[in-house]
């Protein structure tokens, strides 16, 4: 444990001092403007017909909010507006009765134990809705069709009013959903859902909104959250400290693997990139004491067990790439199948990790510091910032 804390002091001083931080050599244009493989596989697995997004892991084939975001976000990222628009219809046909304006997405559809399909659970989540808007501000942004980001602000007020809490003696902060996360003596949060970019884009869609606050509060959450440098799945503010939530526990797992992806894909001009990436040390600190991440981390003291997914060595690569770790990068690369038997192996959420770590990577898409999309179709720079 104490050459552990070394190494992370180490690396927090050359993360402070900023040598940590150079970028790996910019992958070339054509590697991000190609055919996506990894996509096709998703679409001819995951996406049906209608526009429903399949996670087949759960005997009920679900879809959820999350999966149709990441549908409706990487549809824009391959710039069919065909398939776009038929996730989005079916979202709103399904998730949100037929009135998007109104109404936020359930998160949880699909067959019921009487063999009907239908809402399974009509609580909101805010990771999806919060994708959901994105791509549809970032769509009609790029693809000139204000109807969609109308539509995205209509989602934003509807969180505003819902999922926004205000936490005495730290800020405002966005609620995981709008039942369930308010209790008498805490509040329960979870850091993956405060994508850095995503905010900055909501703050300048909404000026006089929270949003460039929750991004400020958010990276300081982060902070407070994480005493070894590792984001916990989820954690709990009791009007003085984040504490631990009993119901929930310590662990960092399969949602806090995304906070270390969105912080790898800001932009190195956001302000508070480099806190944020001091902030979340572990994984760098982990792979070079032991050279293997773990499946789960108890985020008080940094000690993990179990082999991680694939999955995860994907999410892993942006914030590698943000480190300027490169042998880390490629090793943690060689974890992610390509092609063949194993890569079509991958469940749904292995595949979405990979769509963001390795789309990213290869240059398909790219966030500006003010959170704008830069997809490779769009831009001559999109690929090489």
């Amino acid at each position: 444990m104490e050459r552990y804390l070394f190494q992370r002091r180490e690396l927090l001083a050359a993360l402070l001092g900023g040598a940590a931080l150079a970028a790996l050599p910019a992958p070339a244009r054509a590697a991000g403007c190609g055919e996506w493989p990894e996509w096709r596989a998703f679409v001819r697995r995951h996406v049906e017909r209608d526009g429903r997004v399949v996670d087949f892991a759960n005997p009920d084939l679900r879809s959820t909010s999350e999966g149709q975001s990441y549908g409706l976000f990487f549809a824009l990222v391959d710039n069919d507006a065909i398939l776009f628009e038929r996730i989005l219809a079916w979202t709103r046909r399904n998730l949100c009765a037929g009135r998007a304006d109104l109404n936020l997405p359930a998160w949880l559809w699909g067959q019921a134990g009487d063999g009907s399909w239908r809402v399974l659970d009509g609580n909101s989540a805010a990771d999806g809705e919060l994708w959901i808007a994105y791509a549809l501000a970032e769509a009609g942004r790029l693809w000139k069709r204000p109807g969609f980001v109308e539509a995205a602000r209509q989602i934003l007020a509807l969180m505003r009013t819902a999922e926004v809490a205000e936490l005495p003696g730290f800020g405002p902060m966005l609620l995981p959903g709008t039942q369930g996360f308010v209790r008498k003596d805490r509040w329960i949060l979870n850091p993956c859902y405060l994508p850095l970019f995503v905010l900055r884009r909501f703050a300048a869609l909404e000026p006089k909104g929270p949003w460039a606050r929750i991004a400020e509060r958010g990276v300081e959450l982060q902070r407070l959250a994480s005493p070894a440098g590792f984001a916990p799945d989820w954690i709990a503010w009791n009007g003085r400290a984040f504490v631990v939530d009993p119901e929930k526990g310590a662990i960092g797992s399969y949602d806090a693997i995304r906070t270390y992806l969105w912080a790898g894909m800001t932009d190195a001009a956001d302000p508070l990139r480099a806190r944020l990436l001091q902030a979340l040390s572990g994984p760098m600190g982990m792979l070079r004491a032991q050279g293997a991440f773990a499946e789960k981390i108890d985020t008080r003291n940094g000690v993990g067990h179990g082999t991680p997914p694939p999955g995860f060595a994907a999410a892993l690569l942006p914030y590698l790439s943000a480190l300027g770790a490169t042998a880390q990068l490629r090793a943690q690369a060689r974890l992610v199948p390509a092609s063949g038997a194993a890569a079509e192996a991958l469940p749904y959420y292995d595949r979405c990790l990979v769509l963001f770590g390795k789309g990213w990577l290869d240059g398909r898409f790219r966030f500006s510091a003010d959170g704008r999309l830069l997809p490779a179709w769009s831009t001559q720079c999109s690929a090489s910032r």
